[in-house]
C-alpha cells in the first residue's frame, strides 16, 4: 500500500493544477478581434465580405444608421464629384454606441478602388487586393472605438478623370461592448456621388434655393439662399435625435443671393447636425458636420 501513496499524490496533484487552469480559461474573455481595424474587404462591396465574417449576426440595412457626408473645400456638402478634387469624409452611427467601429471603400462602376484615401485623426487606411485589383479603405483606431468619438473623418481625392458613379460602401459595427463576437449589429449601406458633367446649370427663376457648410476656419456655419422677394427668415440646427442646439430669427431677406453666418456655442459638440431653415413660411434643410 505504501507504494502507491506516491503515484496517488502526482496525480492529485495533476488534476488540481487542471482544474486551476480550467477555470482560469472559463473566466477568460478574448480582446475584441478588429478594436484597432479590420484588415481591408470588410465593406459589402462586390467580392467582399462584411462585418459579420467575425462578428455574429446577420447584417442590417444602414440606410438610416450610417451617416456619411462628403465636404468641399468650403464646407458644403456634395453629390457630384469634381474629378481629382479632394475632400473632407465625415461618417458617424446616429445611435453612437458605446462600442463601435467602421470600414469604407469607395469603388467605380468596374468595381475598381476610385480615388484616393487619406487617413485622418481619428482614422486609418489599409489596403487589400480584391478580385486581382487594390483597393483603399477607411477605419477607426483603437482609439477612435468609442461614442467618445462622435464623427470619422478622413480625406478622399476624387479620381483624375469622370469615372461616373462612384459608391461609397459602408459597414458599421453597432457593439455590444461584452468583450466576445456575439450581440452586435452590423449596418451596411451605399452611397453613390456622380461626377460634375460640366455643363452650365441655368439659373433658378421660379424659386428659392438654400445650402449650408460648415467652415472649420470660420467656425461656424455659412447659410447661402436665394429669395424672389423681401421674406423673413429662421434658422434651427437640431442633433439627430431631433434636439435643438440653435435657433435664431435672422430678419428680412434681400432679393437675390444672401449669406448669413451662424457661429454655433462652442457647447455644441462635434458631430452631425440637420440646418432646418425657412424663407418666409417654407422650410429647406441641409446636413452639416461641425468639427470645432
Amino acid at each position: 500500500m505504501k507504494k502507491l501513496i506516491f503515484p496517488l499524490a502526482i496525480l492529485t496533484i495533476t488534476t488540481g493544477l487542471f482544474s486551476f487552469r480550467s477555470a482560469r480559461l472559463e473566466g477568460f474573455q478574448i480582446a475584441p478581434l478588429d478594436a484597432n481595424g479590420p484588415g481591408g474587404g470588410k465593406t459589402g462591396a462586390p467580392g467582399e465580405q462584411n462585418c459579420t465574417s467575425c462578428h455574429s449576426g446577420s447584417a442590417q440595412n444602414g440606410t438610416t444608421e450610417n451617416q456619411l457626408l462628403i465636404n468641399n473645400d468650403i464646407g458644403f456638402g456634395i453629390t457630384q464629384y469634381t474629378p481629382g478634387a479632394t475632400y473632407s469624409v465625415n461618417l458617424s452611427m446616429a445611435s453612437n454606441p458605446a462600442k463601435k467601429g467602421f470600414q469604407v471603400t469607395a469603388l467605380n462602376a468596374a468595381n475598381a478602388m476610385a480615388g484616393n484615401f487619406t487617413a485622418g485623426a481619428n482614422t486609418q487606411i489599409k489596403t487589400s487586393t480584391i478580385s486581382g485589383g487594390q483597393r483603399k479603405y477607411a477605419t477607426h483606431k483603437s482609439s477612435s472605438n468609442t461614442s467618445a468619438t462622435q464623427t470619422w473623418n478622413w480625406t478622399w481625392v476624387a479620381p483624375t478623370t469622370d469615372e461616373g458613379n462612384v459608391t461609397f460602401y459602408v459597414a458599421t459595427n453597432k457593439a455590444n461592448n461584452n468583450g466576445n463576437d456575439n450581440g452586435d449589429i452590423i449596418y451596411l449601406s451605399q452611397h453613390i456621388f456622380t461626377a460634375e458633367n460640366g455643363a452650365q446649370v441655368e439659373e433658378l427663376t421660379t424659386e428659392s434655393t438654400f445650402s449650408a457648410g460648415y467652415s472649420s476656419a470660420a467656425d461656424g456655419i455659412l447659410l447661402e439662399f436665394s429669395s424672389l422677394s423681401i421674406e423673413p427668415t429662421s434658422v434651427n440646427v437640431v442633433d439627430l435625435n431631433g434636439k435643438s442646439v440653435y435657433s435664431k430669427n435672422l430678419g428680412l431677406s434681400d432679393v437675390g443671393l444672401n449669406k448669413e453666418w451662424l457661429f454655433m456655442p462652442k457647447q455644441v459638440k462635434d458631430g452631425f447636425y440637420v440646418v432646418h431653415f425657412f424663407i418666409g413660411n417654407k422650410p429647406y434643410s441641409a446636413t452639416v458636420s461641425i468639427q470645432h
